[in-house]
């Protein structure tokens, strides 16, 4: 989820949109994630394997849900990689900057992203227990820091009672579209520890209680950082969509570069983090694909001595290499570069929220464990889900905005294609033999 990235890039960004209804509208989201967290849970109490969303789909709807739910689970996780590691780049070279006075550079940002993209590869290749430990202290560590830094400019600036955000002061209906679209990528990904289904220790016990424990206390964590982002930025006078660097400008502010500086490593860190984690969850839902005869099968093997999905790592891992790498080949700007990555990692997390949420009511009836309170949930979710998918695209963007959402369309058709091939392929040798 990248909780010190979110903070340091996507919040100020859904700030500079929904302005003092920003806290609002997120709000509003937290509740959205809510409804989609039920089902999700619903589904993990019941079942675990790597499949995740791709399982769950396939338990409520049959084996096309699960095609279509699996391979934009896939996009999204490998699309999101290749957000994150330019987002981590850009930070990291932002701080070599901020100590050295250099020029920003192309070739040390694409350097950078690929150094990114490999160190995410070995880890995650060598071994899940180690990712995890890895990922979890970059994050403690770096939301430390940042947590610190919040609470001493709050102190300085005396800003606790923020009146115009509580009056919602100059809330414009634009803002609020924008921002609820935007807003549901500060959660996303919430879920990814259901891949780890087969790996989990008691995971049916486990990992609903972890997905809980994930999405509440982040949430909480953002619907305050909201209120004192914004805060801050009217009291210095900020223009949070315009600073590279938001924490950084705060903690000079009070004559605190250090903190800056290591604000700036925190967020690069966090969106390595962030890679790790997505070339994990997309790698199990790839290798749950090829066990299922909807993929090459030698991606269904685990390695012999790591036991992790060496095969599906190393693809999404390319993945996130090659897409940035086109990007900033044919002259991208990188913060436009991590836009359109994110954008396309979007589209997959809503059809798969969306999948799972329709599948749910039908997987609970047939195992007769159906409520009304599931049937009142999935129907929410669902509305709020198709709601968020049609503000994102409807007005229709100017280009080259107003081709992303068929770029991601390509992307999960040809994944279809490709499953329906290795389905016939199966067959028609088990008719031979």
């Amino acid at each position: 989820m990248a909780p010190t990235g979110t903070c340091g890039i996507v919040l100020p960004l859904l700030i500079a949109k929904g302005g003092n209804a920003t806290w609002l509208i997120f709000l509003f989201t937290l509740v959205a994630f809510s409804l989609i967290t039920y089902s999700v849970h619903r589904f993990s109490a019941q079942c675990a394997s790597a499949g995740s969303l791709a399982d769950f789909a396939s338990a409520g709807l049959g084996r096309g849900a699960c095609m279509i739910t699996g391979w934009a689970y896939v996009a999204a996780m490998a699309f999101g990689a290749a957000g994150t590691a330019p987002s981590s780049a850009y930070y990291a070279d932002l701080f070599f900057r901020q100590i050295t006075g250099a020029p920003a550079s192309f070739p040390r940002a694409a350097a950078i992203t690929t150094i990114v993209v490999v160190a995410a590869w070995i880890i995650a290749h060598r071994d899940i227990k180690l990712s995890t430990e890895v990922m979890l202290a970059i994050e403690l560590s770096s939301l430390a820091v940042i947590i610190v830094i919040i609470a001493l400019a709050m102190r300085h600036n005396s800003a606790w009672l923020d009146r115009p955000q509580l009056h919602l002061d100059g809330a414009q209906l634009s803002g609020f579209q924008f921002a609820m679209v935007f807003g549901f990528m500060t959660l996303a990904g919430f879920e990814s520890v259901t891949t780890l289904g087969e790996e989990a220790s008691h995971a049916r016990r486990t990992i609903p209680r972890v997905i809980v424990s994930c999405l509440i206390p982040v949430g909480i964590l953002y619907l305050v950082m909201i209120y004192c982002l914004t805060a801050l930025a009217r009291k210095n006078g900020l223009a949070l969509d315009q600073l590279n660097a938001p924490f950084d400008a705060i903690a000079r502010s009070m004559n605190l570069a250090s903190f800056g500086y290591v604000s700036s490593v925190g967020i690069a860190l966090s969106y390595f983090a962030c890679t790790l984690g997505s070339l994990n969850a997309g790698a199990r839902v790839l290798y749950y694909l090829a066990q299922n005869r909807m993929f090459a099968p030698s991606y269904g093997s685990a390695h012999p001595v790591n036991k992790t999905p060496h095969r599906a790592i190393a693809l999404i891992a390319l993945i996130a290499i090659a897409c940035p790498a086109a990007l900033l080949v044919s002259k991208v700007l990188l913060p436009d570069c991590i836009n359109y990555l994110t954008q396309l990692a979007s589209y997959g997390f809503i059809s798969s929220y969306f999948l799972v949420c329709l599948a749910m009511p039908f997987f609970l009836l047939r195992r007769k464990i159906l409520r009304r309170l599931d049937v009142a949930v999935s129907a929410a979710a669902l509305f709020i889900l198709a709601a968020v998918l049609a503000l994102s695209v409807f007005p229709v963007p100017a280009a080259p905005w107003r081709y992303v959402p068929y770029l991601f369309l390509a992307a999960v058709l040809t994944g279809i294609a490709v499953s329906l091939w290795y389905a016939r392929t199966t067959k028609a040798n088990a008719a031979i033999s």
